[in-house]
């Protein structure tokens, strides 16, 4: 139930800026953003303790970022061998998507100089989507799904950044956003357990990527699905 903003600039050669909100199960471990994987030399990112993998990464001297979203599928959890947080490590080292991967389903935002591209995952094919010049967002359904409710509330409230405040602007949306409650299905901010699942917002990182690196920031909310001021760092 994570939510990410991204905006794609018409020159190729500038920024491409990502603001991500992470949802899980405050009960499930997590590490702040860092170098956890010694295999990955480099590598940065927001672990999930449990499995290992990441929630987003990024190689910042290769200009590569990552970010899983969960999707509905309809795999058995006898066939989902895999984690997902794995595919997410992949991805910002550089390797590919196999055509069924072993995991349930997801939504895979992988940032490149130029380039940002959506691959979802549904159990039966992977789909994927280069996007275009403007802001998009992206959540368990597909990119800038009419279906998803916050997508339909928020998109037009996160503007193409102006200029290098661009992170600042985009959590003055996001805050703007909170004048709903998080139990509310257009909320960003979130408290997913009515809704049947026992995640709430944990946390945001936002990203930079060009041909000059990928730059990374991250900060925690002090309550689970509660807005307060962030200082990312």
């Amino acid at each position: 139930m994570c939510t990410v903003i991204v905006h794609v600039p018409e020159d190729a050669t500038a920024a491409i800026r990502v603001l991500a909100v992470r949802d899980e199960d405050p009960a499930r471990a997590w590490d702040p953003l860092g170098q956890w994987w010694p295999d990955l030399p480099g590598v940065i990112g927001v672990r999930d303790t449990r499995a290992g993998g990441a929630w987003l990464a990024a190689d910042p001297s290769a200009s590569r970022l990552a970010v899983v979203l969960n999707r509905a599928d309809l795999i058995d959890d006898s066939l989902a061998t895999g984690s997902r947080g794995h595919i997410v490590l992949d991805a910002a080292a550089g390797r590919g998507l196999s055509d069924a991967p072993p995991t349930h389903g997801f939504n895979l935002l992988t940032v490149t100089p130029g380039r940002a591209r959506v691959s979802m995952w549904d159990g039966e094919s992977v789909r994927a989507v280069d996007l275009a010049p403007g802001v998009h967002m992206i959540a368990h359904d597909d990119v800038d799904d009419p279906k998803t409710a916050r997508i339909v509330a928020w998109h037009d409230a996160f503007a193409a950044p102006s200029g290098d405040d661009w992170i600042a602007e985009w959590l003055g949306a996001l805050e703007r956003t909170t004048a709903l409650e998080p139990t509310d299905d257009r909320a960003i901010i979130r408290d997913n357990r009515p809704h049947g699942y026992p995640t709430l917002s944990l946390l945001v990182c936002a990203g930079s990527v060009s041909a000059s690196g990928a730059e990374v920031v991250y900060g925690e909310f002090d309550e689970p699905g509660a807005w307060n001021s962030l200082q990312l760092r």
